[in-house]
């Protein structure tokens, strides 16, 4: 089927209480990976890439590689910008054909914050895109950006920032880190428990790759309706290409070690989305 806005998926999802899986992928055997995992799993699914792995390839070759997969496809598949550093890099991803967009200007002052992201969504309003955006400071390093000091979404900013941006999904900060864990991360599982009674709108957990299973599905369970994962898909693909070159160093067909990275990331990625819970929610009026 062609590809789907996100905005039904994680409505969806908020009202199923269950979360939608949303995987980066760097190439296109990890797009590939995603796309079986979510067809084997009858799930709904969202492919993401961040800023810079468009730097890497541009969103018009991203674009074409996911939405060539989610015509093959029988479940529903999302294409979205993760962490977009700038209303530019939003835009082109739009004008590429991206079904959903998140700006992240959550480092600049509240109402800095606002005004950019409301640039977004005025942007992607006459496409009919859905905007994703970020209130507090989820710690670790996610492209260029980095935070070393985490802050959590205070719930009475969050209200007042959904009203006047009209974003259609909130990314919120409540102990998570983006990259893998130095230590046992510590959730506010209360605050987020305190943002989802007032914020009407979906809720976004990033930094979920080294959380545990139990702590991913008791965000679900608290509101959570979209759980993004990256570092960790980075990682499996990663070994798997080195797992293929010390069994075989002689290989030297590209597609090989493809291959082996592609089976690692579809293993992975079936794992998260059971405990997402959505497995089979596809054919469930997706």
């Amino acid at each position: 089927m062609p590809l789907v806005t996100g905005a039904d998926m994680l409505k969806k999802a908020q009202k199923g209480k269950y979360a939608v899986g949303a995987f980066n992928v760097e190439n296109m055997e990890m797009a590939q990976a995603v796309v079986a995992a979510a067809e084997e799993l009858k799930a709904p699914v969202m492919l993401q890439t961040t800023s810079s792995t468009l730097k890497y390839a541009s969103p018009e070759v991203f674009f074409g590689m996911v939405s060539a997969l989610a015509k093959k496809a029988t479940v529903p598949v999302c294409l979205h910008l993760d962490h977009g550093s700038s209303p530019k890099i939003c835009e082109d991803c739009l004008q590429a054909g991206y079904t959903s967009v998140m700006i992240d200007a959550s480092h600049s002052p509240f109402d800095e914050n606002i005004a950019i992201t409301l640039q977004v969504v005025q942007a992607a309003k006459p496409l009919g895109i859905p905007v994703e955006a970020e209130l507090g400071l989820v710690g670790g390093k996610e492209d260029e950006t980095e935070s070393k000091i985490a802050k959590g979404t205070d719930p009475k900013q969050a209200v007042e920032f959904v009203q006047k941006t009209g974003v259609q999904s909130l990314a919120v900060a409540i102990g998570t880190a983006h990259g893998f864990y130095a230590g046992t991360p510590v959730l506010d599982k209360q605050l987020l428990s305190d943002i989802a009674a007032v914020v009407p709108i979906p809720l976004v957990l990033h930094g979920a790759s080294g959380l545990s299973d139990e702590d991913v599905r008791d965000c679900v369970a608290r509101g959570i309706c979209k759980v993004n994962f990256a570092t960790e898909l980075r990682v499996a693909f990663t070994d798997g290409v080195k797992e293929l070159f010390k069994e075989k160093p002689e290989a030297y067909d590209p597609k090989t070690p493809g291959a082996q990275g592609r089976t690692r990331v579809t293993e992975l990625v079936k794992n998260r989305m059971r405990v997402c819970g959505c497995e089979g929610k596809a054919t469930c009026g997706m």
